[in-house]
């Protein structure tokens, strides 16, 4: 069976075309692309790790994006699936067995091919990858192993039908990394891997930069390229700029060409400057409270529902996102495939909040705060400083949240910590997205099975629904699944949502096509400078 444009992938990413779909400078008399030059790129944070299969914040993902190629690739405009290295695919009628077609003559820049055993060998070793390891693991989920039939042809087996594989097959953490790489312990990866993309891994130094430098001789990009061949920059830098009004100094001034996570406070004078500000919603779980199921609080109803019903999410919103953003209404974001949206249950109402809390036995001290037992109502909340609107929206609900008697608790980590600190279990809630453009994106955050850092019980209603649309090949059927999934993880509010994350970048004007890709990252490809 052929599954070259699946309509389960496509039927509701049609909707990712209404915003930008990349951009650059706004100069329109730079004449055609001209090969050369440096990109500099200032971002907020970094994961602390340099291996793709290991990184799931969009600043450090990047520049990661750049160095790995993908058996597919993801059309951001409509959702459809195309050749990237693997020129064909096909599966079984139960989805069970992926049979995939590679191009031959691609290789790492280590000299070793990309072929079928190449492929082998990184999806072999993702079941044993780390905390940092969570999302190939779970597009992976299942796996039995890989069988090669010949240099150019290999089938992935799974356990059970894993509709979701095809469109995990086209994200970096997937991307394809030297066996040699492969090979390495997860923190000898992290120092950095070897791949075959249209960039070289140059140089990575933890929180401060990563450099990229054009791969020579690159001839097997993704069929989305807009341009064969080799890049058009010679080398590309990120660097860690934490502070925001620094970050928009230094584009201002030229220093770098390009930054990422902008605020509202930035719209206005970059605009006023003439610089670009191309932004896309991103698909997958959108900016949110998610509570560990395994601690007190989160394992209590009338707390989770106060805590939903006593956020004002268009304030949060309005206050502290760009003027592109959503409030979020359901589990998933809004441009996801599959996505239902829950905003009837999501109200903002802190008479119900309140009307829950006491209902509960929780009772408001002198101080306004909530206590039960001789214990107060504090809410540690686990989070990563990996945008710069982290920060301010959390002590917007911090507010929200007191006047209905709660105290919300900001605990901030690395985000190279906020992995293990999820799979130890030793937190209460924590305020996170992960971007992807596929519904399974629940059951991988979600589900009993995969690396469930939430500690959801097995066996419920709820995780049922996220196993069975994993396995079930008819798009409508699936829709329904996915759609009651969401329905009770909002209800029970089991997860809360705030805010749908639309990433938003400023281009100065030197730097042309700067794109996004399907899940909102960057593509650098056929991006290029203007002449100095």
């Amino acid at each position: 069976m052929r599954l070259t444009v699946p309509a389960f992938l496509t039927a509701g990413l049609l909707a990712l075309a209404a915003c930008s779909s990349g951009a650059g400078g706004s100069g329109e008399d730079a004449g055609p692309p001209r090969p050369g030059g440096t990109l500099v790129f200032a971002v907020s944070s970094d994961a602390g790790c340099a291996d793709p299969a290991q990184v799931g914040s969009n600043d450090s993902i990047y520049s990661m994006r750049q160095i790995v190629d993908s058996l597919t690739d993801q059309d951001p405009a409509t959702g459809d699936i195309k050749p990237w290295l693997a020129t064909s695919w096909s599966s079984n009628p139960q989805a069970t067995e992926w049979t995939f077609q590679l191009r031959p003559g691609a290789t790492f820049s280590d000299g070793a091919p990309v072929d079928a055993n190449a492929v082998k060998a990184n999806f072999d070793r993702v079941p044993s990858l780390g905390a940092r390891g969570t999302l190939p693991k779970g597009y992976l989920a299942g796996y039995q192993g890989t069988t090669v039939t010949s240099p150019t042809s290999f089938t992935v087996r799974f356990a059970q039908p894993n509709v979701q594989f095809l469109q995990g097959t086209s994200t970096h953490s997937l991307g394809l990394v030297s066996p040699a790489s492969a090979a390495q312990t997860d923190d000898q990866r992290c120092a950095g891997v070897i791949g075959s993309g249209p960039f070289v891994l140059a140089s990575y130094t933890k929180n401060q930069a990563t450099v990229l430098t054009k791969r020579p001789g690159y001839s097997w990009g993704s069929s989305l390229f807009t341009h064969p061949g080799e890049a058009y920059l010679d080398r590309a830098e990120f660097r860690v700029v934490p502070e925001s009004g620094v970050r928009t100094g230094s584009l201002q001034s030229g220093e770098v060409d390009a930054i990422a996570s902008i605020g509202p406070q930035d719209e206005a004078p970059l605009a006023g400057a003439g610089i670009d500000l191309p932004s896309r919603a991103n698909p997958g779980t959108p900016f949110g409270i998610v509570f560990n199921q395994a601690t007190p609080l989160g394992a209590d109803p009338a707390v989770r529902e106060a805590v939903s019903t006593a956020i004002n999410r268009q304030e949060v919103v309005s206050a502290v996102y760009t003027s592109q953003t959503k409030p979020a209404t359901s589990a998933l974001a809004s441009t996801t495939p599959d996505y239902a949206d829950q905003s009837a249950v999501l109200p903002f109402d802190p008479n119900r909040a309140n009307q829950a809390l006491d209902a509960a036995g929780w009772v408001r001290g002198p101080d306004g705060i909530r206590a039960k037992a001789g214990a107060r109502l504090t809410l540690p909340l686990l989070y990563a400083p990996v945008i710069a609107t982290n920060r301010p929206a959390l002590e917007l609900l911090q507010q929200q949240l007191r006047a209905v008697g709660i105290d919300l608790q900001l605990q901030e980590r690395p985000v190279s910590d906020t992995a293990t600190i999820q799979q130890s279990g030793q937190f209460t809630a924590a305020w996170l997205n992960v971007s992807r453009a596929d519904p399974d994106i629940l059951r991988a955050q979600y589900g009993s099975a995969g690396s469930n850092v939430f500690r959801f019980p097995a066996g419920t209603p709820l995780d049922g629904l996220l196993v069975a649309q994993a396995g079930t090949l008819d798009p409508a059927q699936r829709t329904q699944i996915v759609a009651q999934a969401q329905q009770q993880l909002v209800a029970q509010h089991l997860v809360v949502p705030v805010a749908e994350l639309t990433t938003t970048l400023a281009v100065g004007p030197a730097a042309h096509s700067v794109a996004f890709d399907a899940s909102s990252r960057i593509q650098l490809h056929d991006t290029w400078k203007s002449a100095p």
